[in-house]
């Protein structure tokens, strides 16, 4: 089936939903999918017929999402499961993270690439262990927007006292973490309210409703187009012919506004020379903005390979030997200092070395506690590693592209860690 032009035009949001176990997430999730009719007939008769058969007097819409949570305790490997919908102003993409303690790592896995986070807090319970442990992960991922979704205030009795008291919890525990644009919206999953239209049963919230408001909100500001980052992921040399000498550096644009004529260093060589076409299968572009995938050509016929990265050579990045970097342990086995990993960032993966697991956060305080000598699965903590070859790097709040990695057990070829750079030298 041929996809419009007004769909591929449309602008795509990438969503993470969080919340802690029986906050309601599923329901909120199918009430999304539901209330904008992205639900198929034959879908929508067998859980019509499920809520029956179970008693209820209500479509119970997060039969939706019961599979996959039935698929996850039968021990079936699902990191994330991944939902899309689309309404006449935005295209979404839903990364749907389990609730419990044990799958922090697939919080993280969810949240790296989303533009927005949307937390659910249970109305009776406000802010609990859970809701700190997504939160300081979304704070981590330096996701743009967070948007807490205070589920089930129809269990309150819609009381704007009690969403006040919540939202004040949010706006001390945002403040902990910096985190950047967060918004409070009540609501119930279960009846609809100020899920996709506003309700008349919280006439004291002046907000607008849950769709209205990702609908709205303002993603092109979350671009880094300062700082000129492309790291090389193939290159492309023509077959002998007419274009013999063609040599292109096919990827995706990390970072920066990529024209023919910008001044280019090759790092980690620092070879220098200019950008003399941007390129995709169509042809020769104007410019190349982040996140599109494109092909560079430069002037000079210089040694470039994978793992290498253009950039702005009066922007430069680090080329670094040691990394100061917040991790995310995603394995079994412990973490300790000392240990030989894989590191693998952006198009480049070299050896390293744990030199040190400098702390690790203490959830219930937000904390960092010193010196704790080893990682457990799905801690949160700060190492220091060396580098067994160079990488070319940006601190992570500076560009999320060219500040991720993930760390790779040379043995089993497992990833076992997710981080992000604070520090390189």
């Amino acid at each position: 089936m041929a996809t419009s032009k007004a769909f591929l035009d449309t602008e795509l949001l990438r969503l993470v939903t969080a919340g802690s176990v029986d906050d309601g997430k599923s329901t909120l999730i199918g009430r999304l999918l539901y209330d904008t009719k992205q639900i198929l007939v034959d879908q929508l008769e067998h859980i019509e017929d499920a809520s029956r058969r179970r008693g209820y007097d209500y479509v119970d819409l997060a039969l939706l999402t019961d599979g996959l949570r039935a698929e996850r305790e039968q021990g079936i490997t699902i990191d994330v499961a991944y939902r899309s919908f689309v309404t006449p102003r935005r295209r979404f993409q839903l990364a749907d993270a389990p609730g419990h303690v044990q799958y922090t790592r697939n919080m993280v896995t969810g949240a790296s690439t989303a533009d927005v986070a949307l937390i659910l807090v249970d109305a009776r319970k406000g802010v609990i262990e859970q809701t700190r442990r997504h939160s300081y992960i979304v704070s981590m991922l330096e996701t743009p927007h967070v948007v807490y979704a205070v589920n089930k205030m129809d269990l309150v009795g819609f009381s704007e006292e009690r969403f006040d008291e919540i939202a004040v919890e949010l706006a001390v525990l945002g403040s902990q973490l910096d985190i950047r644009d967060a918004t409070v919206i009540p609501l119930s999953a279960l009846k609809g309210d100020n899920v996709v239209d506003r309700s008349d049963a919280m006439p004291w919230y002046s907000g607008p409703a849950l769709l209205e408001h990702l609908e709205t909100i303002e993603l092109a500001a979350d671009r880094n187009v300062h700082d000129r980052r492309f790291p090389v992921q193939w290159v492309i040399r023509a077959m002998a012919g007419e274009h013999h000498d063609y040599r292109g550096y096919a990827g995706q644009v990390a970072g920066g506004v990529w024209r023919a004529g910008d001044e280019v260093v090759v790092l980690p060589s620092g070879l220098h020379s200019r950008v003399a076409a941007v390129e995709t299968v169509g042809g020769p572009i104007d410019e190349a903005l982040p996140g599109e995938s494109v092909t560079i050509l430069l002037e000079d016929s210089l040694d470039v390979s994978r793992g290498d990265l253009l950039a702005d050579p009066a922007n430069a990045p680090v080329v670094a030997r040691e990394l100061t970097a917040r991790v995310s342990w995603m394995a079994e086995r412990p973490l300790e200092d000392r240990a030989r990993l894989l590191v693998k960032h952006t198009t480049r993966t070299v050896p390293a070395l744990v030199e040190e697991i400098v702390s690790v956060v203490e959830i219930s305080t937000l904390e960092d506690r010193p010196g704790p000598g080893k990682m457990e699965l799905n801690d949160l903590g700060v190492v220091r590693l060396r580098l067994a070859e160079p990488l070319v790097v940006d601190a992570y709040a500076r560009n999320r592209a060219t500040g991720a990695f993930i760390l790779i057990d040379e043995a089993t070829n497992e990833t076992v860690g997710a981080g992000m750079v604070v520090d390189a030298a």
